[in-house]
């Protein structure tokens, strides 16, 4: 059985301050590509992960091991199989570059545990299994539905303090809303080489250091996805789509992350990007990864986004995925 699951775009948290009595909520993006696949059989016991043969990138193995290993084993921990499992990696992306790489691993594994016991668990209840989710659920209800997501965050009765997802122990948020993406809308990524890729202490000192964000700035970015961005995806205008992403960038937490956490080569190109005519840019999760979307009046921008980076990164154009993961047998 194989399973291949999205990456996604983080547009934007949106409540780290908590004075009105919840935090996080996000706002992001179900991607086509990259993409991750994942197969599995049954095994005598225990867990074992192989990888293709093409998988050759050391940081790209080792994450993909620890992650689908340690999901793998919680779901036989909570769901008691009468067998183990063998995987193997068929495809992979790397980690820490803004596109949710290890929630979808590890969601992908825990899949497979369960549909091969011929249970078919919802990703919200496989996030609480093996501990994704705690604070954007973006890639959790992506993982089954695709589309454009806005999650709920979480109630300061579940949890009070400001951590990003790998340490926090909170369920997944719940769903506000789901959204197509126009089929006539592309996205472009471009990743910077040598930029600052946050994990593990590092990425929770961030959210210590600058939490809690101003009360003023989070009703701002509220009112920008919830009266700007989501209206203008749902009426198909891209040009007006841009302007409120990019708005979005310079208030709250992308404040932040462009600013502090990100060398300023990654916010030039990001205006560079905006002077060479993009409709809006933005910077996903904690970066590196930047993005903008285009269509066929507009497609110049991926040349040119290859020239402004050079041999300084890469770019890769894809499609939003408008469902979610998919199995083959």
């Amino acid at each position: 059985m194989i399973i291949n699951t999205p990456s996604r775009l983080h547009i934007a948290l949106i409540d780290l301050n908590g004075s009105y009595g919840r935090v996080d909520g996000g706002v992001g993006l179900v991607l086509d590509k990259p993409d991750f696949s994942l197969r599995a059989e049954p095994s005598d016991k225990g867990v074992t992960v192989d990888f293709a043969k093409d998988i050759t990138d050391k940081i790209i193995r080792d994450a993909a091991f620890k992650k689908v290993n340690a999901a793998a084993e919680k779901a036989i921990e909570y769901y008691k199989p009468d067998c183990g499992f063998h995987f193997t990696v068929e495809k992979a992306y790397p980690a820490h570059s803004g596109l949710g790489s290890g929630t979808q691993m590890s969601l992908a594994a825990g899949k497979l545990v369960t549909e091969i016991m011929g249970l078919h668990v919802t990703s919200y209840e496989l996030g609480c299994v093996v501990g994704r989710g705690g604070t954007s659920g973006i890639g959790v209800h992506g993982f089954d539905k695709g589309g454009l997501i806005v999650d709920g965050g979480h109630s300061l009765k579940e949890k009070s303090t400001f951590m990003p997802s790998s340490a926090s122990d909170a369920k997944p948020p719940v769903l506000i809303g789901r959204y197509e993406f126009p089929k006539e809308w592309s996205v472009l990524l471009a990743i910077p080489n040598h930029a600052t890729n946050l994990n593990g202490k590092e990425e929770i000192n961030v959210f210590q250091k600058y939490c809690p964000i101003r009360k003023n700035e989070v009703e701002q970015v509220s009112h920008l996805i919830f009266m700007n961005l989501v209206p203008f995806l749902i009426e198909k205008d891209i040009e007006e789509f841009g302007h409120a992403l990019d708005e979005i960038q310079y208030t709250a937490f992308n404040k932040i992350e462009i600013a502090y956490l990100q060398p300023p080569k990654v916010s030039k190109l990001m205006n560079d990007m905006r002077d060479a005519g993009a409709y809006g840019v933005g910077l996903s999760s904690l970066g590196p990864t930047v993005f903008t979307v285009f269509d066929k009046n507009n497609k110049d921008i991926v040349e040119t986004t290859k020239d402004l980076l050079g041999d300084d990164g890469s770019v890769i154009v894809t499609k939003a995925r408008n469902h979610g993961a998919e199995i083959t047998n």
